[in-house]
């Protein structure tokens, strides 16, 4: 209903609830008060722009904490045999990376002169420090122990780790899923140690061939080689476009944490793959 004909006015409904003091709210039920209290620049006088730096990272921590979540709910579910639940996990992983991936544009707004004003601030902190960011990746296969010694000060995100460490890797399950549906599969990829990091089997290369040549005869298995690949071209697009927002604001400055030089920390992540075997097939393929 408007007010004296204004149509930007509008009264509110009857049934509309306005007294929260007995019931939840929708603050409440996200706990906003806690949530919006945490960006706290650092910088002295603050810069304007760090608010900008602070809320960009700490939602792709939010994403990170739901990419883990599903990842972790399709490993469950590859390990129970639910192919289906496995691939609709992944599916929705594939939008949050592209989400992701699009707000590296926003980052991108920060130019090399404004960072400079307050990266200074920052000390030692970086995101290769982001635990939840190593746990997606030791679940995607690429482990490596000795980055639990950047957490030893956080014992949380060391314990998480160093479970993700001794634990399967969702390629590891999904191999066991398929030995258990009558797929013919080596030894070597039943038995390989889940706390090293995955590299390509070669025994594993005559089966996913056979299933890429024959989908009609192999669907559920042709269609999961499809959703990893999706899954790592995505991770890898996220990666690539992280790499530019880099070169874009510090150029080939050292990373705040200490490695040698951010970008070409993050241009060598680039040669990385979660699931070899279902990329060096493509070359095999039609030989």
């Amino acid at each position: 209903m408007t007010r004296g004909g204004d149509p930007n006015f509008r009264e509110l409904e009857p049934g509309i609830v306005t007294d929260f003091s007995a019931r939840m709210s929708y603050g409440s039920y996200l706990d906003l008060g806690t949530l919006l209290s945490a960006q706290n620049p650092v910088s002295e006088p603050q810069h304007h722009d760090e608010m900008l730096f602070i809320i960009a990272h700490q939602t792709t921590e939010l994403w990170l904490k739901l990419v883990l979540h599903e990842i972790r709910a399709a490993r469950a579910a590859f390990a129970e045999d639910s192919i289906g639940v496995a691939l609709k996990c992944i599916a929705r992983v594939k939008h949050i990376q592209k989400s992701m991936t699009e707000q590296w544009s926003i980052l991108a707004t920060l130019t090399p002169t404004e960072y400079a004003e307050f990266r200074g601030f920052l000390g030692s902190a970086s995101g290769f420090q982001s635990h939840q960011y190593r746990a997606v990746e030791f679940i995607l296969g690429n482990k490596n122990a000795d980055l639990l010694r950047v957490f030893e000060a956080d014992p949380p995100s060391h314990a998480v780790l160093d479970d993700l460490l001794g634990e399967p890797t969702l390629y590891d399950e999904f191999w066991r899923c398929l030995a258990r549906a009558g797929y013919d599969l080596p030894g070597s990829a039943l038995d390989r140690e889940v706390s090293a990091a995955y590299v390509l089997n070669p025994d594993l290369m005559p089966l996913v061939k056979y299933v890429y040549e024959h989908p009609g005869d192999c669907w559920p298995a042709y269609e999961s080689f499809e959703e990893l690949v999706d899954l790592e071209e995505s991770f890898q697009v996220w990666r690539f476009r992280h790499l530019r927002t880099v070169l874009r604001v510090i150029g080939m400055k050292t990373g705040t944490g200490g490695s040698s030089g951010g970008a070409g920390y993050l241009q060598r992540a680039l040669e990385l793959s979660f699931f070899p075997e279902l990329f060096a097939v493509r070359t095999e393929l039609g030989n």
